[in-house]
This record gives structure tokens, sequence and C-alpha cells, in this order.
């Protein structure tokens, strides 16, 4: 057995484009976590809006929301390590969205929040009602985006979405420059906005370490450019079949779609 520790990106990964997970995967997991193997989510959601995974996982292993930006422990129900954005960066970011017409989703201690209702947080209420009551995220409109960050214990990171992926794309590299703050595509219209030096593969890192193994030891899958800091750096990483090209000439291995069992199957032939 090569691999000790399964590290899971959830959307366009482990997920179905319907937010399910494929009774293959489930039943795969399940085996490992059996055979003594580690399972980790390693996401770019709040972990307000991981519960019915987690959940249907039975994990009990902290998760890496964010990209990176925290470890939360949803037993003890705390954050153990993070790196949260400045607020005086948060402020200058909002002020930023305002001039440029683009909305955003401002990820804070234990809920999710926005000004301007767009189609991603449509579909994103959406998605929480058709959850049962205790698994729904915290998904809240304020008044105002730069007095909830003022208000805010810790602010975790931006979710940017705009139909003008050009424009959404400038506004990133603007934030990079002026900023110096880290900018990752978590989704084909969704730019991820962080404090600088955050990433799925360094938080990742440090937990494996934590727990007495090496980046050597992990096998993780994933799907879009917020995933390539771990699959670079894991024993063996896996795209899915619907990343990008870009993704999949940089992954160890490409697998078929999240749509198909192929997680399941790698878990058989590298794991079990």
């Amino acid at each position: 057995m090569s691999y000790r520790i399964i590290a899971l990106d959830l959307d366009g990964t482990l997920l179905t484009p319907r937010k399910t997970i494929l009774p293959e995967s489930l039943e795969a997991l399940k085996k490992a976590q059996q055979a003594g193997v580690k399972v980790a989510i390693v996401t770019g959601r709040h972990h307000v809006a991981i519960h019915p995974f987690y959940q249907a996982l039975a994990l009990d292993t902290p998760a890496i929301c964010c990209n990176g930006t925290y470890l939360y422990d949803y037993h003890a129900k705390k954050v153990l390590q993070a790196d949260p954005l400045p607020k005086e960066q948060a402020l200058r970011v909002i002020e930023m969205l305002d001039e440029a017409g683009i909305h955003g989703l401002l990820y804070v201690d234990d809920a999710m929040l926005y000004q301007t209702e767009t189609g991603h947080v449509t579909r994103t209420i959406d998605w929480g009602l058709s959850l049962p009551e205790h698994q729904r995220p915290v998904f809240n409109k304020v008044d105002s985006l730069a007095q909830a960050a003022k208000d805010a214990g810790s602010i975790w990171k931006f979710a940017l979405s705009h139909p003008d992926t050009v424009a959404l794309q400038h506004f990133a590299e603007r934030v990079e420059k002026e900023m110096g703050l880290a900018c990752e595509w978590s989704w084909h219209d969704q730019v991820d906005i962080a404090k600088a030096g955050n990433s799925k593969g360094k938080r990742l890192a440090q937990w494996v370490e934590s727990e007495g193994y090496q980046m050597s030891d992990v096998l993780a899958f994933g799907d879009n450019y917020n995933d390539l800091s771990m699959l670079e750096t894991v024993g063996l990483g896996v795209a899915m079949g619907n990343a990008d090209e870009a993704i999949k000439a940089r992954a160890g291995r490409v697998i078929g779609t999240n749509l198909e069992p192929g997680i399941a199957e790698t878990i058989y032939r590298e794991v079990l």
C-alpha cells in the first residue's frame, strides 16, 4: 500500500455537476478508511458549505478550506491553523470591486456573505435550500460588504464571479500586481482572492507533516488551477477528465470525468 493519505478536491472532482458523490467513490473511500488510510477534503469552499459531503464520507480528519487559508476541525468546531486576509487589504479589494462593477462573496468566520445577488449567489442559495436544515450553509445578505469586513473576526477569502471572464481575468491580474494577493481560478467563471502564500498544497503539506507523513505518501485528486499546488507536490496527483488541458498536462495522471468512477478505480489500483 503505497499511499497513506487521500486528498480530495470537491467541486468538479469528487462531486458530480449535481453536487452529489458517486456511490463508487463513497464505497472505495470507505474501504480505504477501513484499511487505515486517512481521507481529507481539500477545497476552495468555506467549512459551512461542506457539511453534507463531510458527513457522507464519515470523516475524522480536519478539512483544508478556502484554498488552504485555514484548517478546520469539524468535531471540535474550531479553526486549527489559519492565515486570514488582513482587513485593510480586504477593504481595498472591496473598493476595487465597486470601481470595476464586479460582485463578490466574502467568506468570514462562520459565514459566506454577499451584497448583490448574482447567478452564483442564486445557485448557492438554491443548493442550500435543497439540503436538510442542519446541513445548510450559512449564507447571508448584508447591506455593506465593507462593514461586514470591518465587523468580521477573520476574513478567509473573496469568491468573485462575472459573466465576462476576460474582465475577471484583468481584475485578478490587477489585484495580484497592485496588492500582491493570491488569485486562483476555482471554477470556469470564478476567481478566489486570498492572502498571498496560501494554497492547497502548502496547507496540505503542513497537515501531512503533522500526521507523521510526507507528501510522497499522498494521493490527490483535483480539476482546477487552485488544485495544482497539491497535484504537483504529492506522490500522485490525479486530474479529472473534465479539467482544462493545462491542468491535465501538469498532473501525474488523468482519469475520467467527475461523472465516471475513475476516483474509485484509482483508489483500488493504488491504495487497496
